[in-house]
């Protein structure tokens, strides 16, 4: 009776109706699915690509992945008070009065941990004799503006694939690493076919604001969501992740200038706990050597701002003859 069963089974595994015989052809079939899926997301993934080489302007890491030049003297750094001096011809405008080469990476909403990992990529490809950090304190307050930024796939919609950012957000954030890698963000862009220039830049930056105070509170909730004193932990974490940061920079021989920009004194009476924020900053970059220049009360009237808070091209160009290109080319 044994050997009958025996028999049987053997007899059953070998015919073409078998069960072995339907899994080989389920893997097969399966393998074969997902290999023509594979080829054609690659297909799209190089479509995107090539839609990123064809529309990017601004994006950062697009910046540095197609950046001319192996050194460069300036590096700017900041969060969109810094990003108005990459407008329109405003780069070649400071570039020309100073004679020098600078490659503006700042980024609007970005804070320590975004403008950290942009210098590092950069520094991957190439070099600086400076650093050039525009401070806005608000920065220092939340995760909003640092880790939750970094996260954003807007921030990679137009970032060209490179192993060596790869790596580094990989070493950041396993999930950012992975979703840029799998390049979900640059395929799903709603916006692949148009260049990535703001609105502030196309039309509002020649532009003249007239204060409204309900405008102005509300910028002042959307910057400070939570009042300073409430976030004392957070604060003294991006203080650290600063001062790591500046320390890294001048350890590896470049100068750091840190500069707070420009802004109507009507916002500046309003930021929360704005004159204890400065003398805390002055004292790390004085402790660490590095230079500090507060201009947040000069070339402020209100002529010179597009928003409740934002250089327009006049200001920029004031801010540049009277202020900043002096001290760019001043030298230790």
């Amino acid at each position: 009776m044994t050997g009958t069963l025996s028999g049987d089974r053997s007899h059953n595994e070998g015919r073409p109706d078998g069960a072995p015989v339907e899994v080989r052809r389920f893997v097969w079939q399966a393998g074969l699915f997902v290999l023509v899926g594979a080829i054609l997301y690659l297909g799209v993934y190089a479509g995107a690509e090539q839609l990123i080489r064809q529309f990017a302007q601004r994006n950062r890491f697009y910046m540095v992945k197609t950046a001319p030049h192996e050194s460069y003297d300036y590096v700017i750094l900041g969060a969109s008070h810094a990003t108005v001096f990459d407008f329109q011809d405003m780069n070649a405008r400071l570039e020309q009065m100073t004679g020098s080469r600078i490659l503006n990476l700042s980024t609007v909403g970005g804070g320590i941990t975004v403008n950290r990992l942009l210098l590092e990529y950069f520094l991957s490809h190439h070099q600086a004799t400076a650093v050039v950090y525009f401070l806005d304190s608000f920065v220092f307050y939340s995760r909003e503006w640092n880790e939750d930024r970094l996260q954003d796939a807007r921030l990679f919609h137009r970032a060209p694939f490179d192993p060596a950012l790869a790596r580094l957000l990989l070493q950041q954030s396993l999930r950012t690493g992975l979703e840029y890698i799998v390049g979900f963000s640059k395929i799903n862009n709603p916006d692949r076919f148009e260049p990535d220039v703001r609105d502030e830049e196309a039309g509002r930056f020649l532009r003249t604001y007239r204060p409204v105070e309900q405008i102005d509170r509300q910028r002042l909730t959307y910057l400070y969501p939570t009042p300073p004193g409430d976030e004392a932990s957070q604060f003294e974490r991006y203080l650290g992740e600063f001062e790591d940061l500046v320390r890294d920079v001048t350890e590896q021989g470049m100068r750091f200038i840190a500069i707070k920009p420009p802004i109507p004194e009507r916002v500046y009476r309003t930021l929360p706990g704005e004159e204890e924020f400065d003398a805390t900053v002055k004292d790390a970059l004085d402790r660490l050597g590095a230079e500090y220049h507060d201009l947040s009360l000069v070339s402020n009237d209100e002529e010179f701002f597009y928003d409740t808070d934002h250089l327009n091209r006049d200001g920029v160009l004031r801010f540049y003859e009277n202020y900043l290109s002096g001290i760019l080319t001043q030298r230790n």
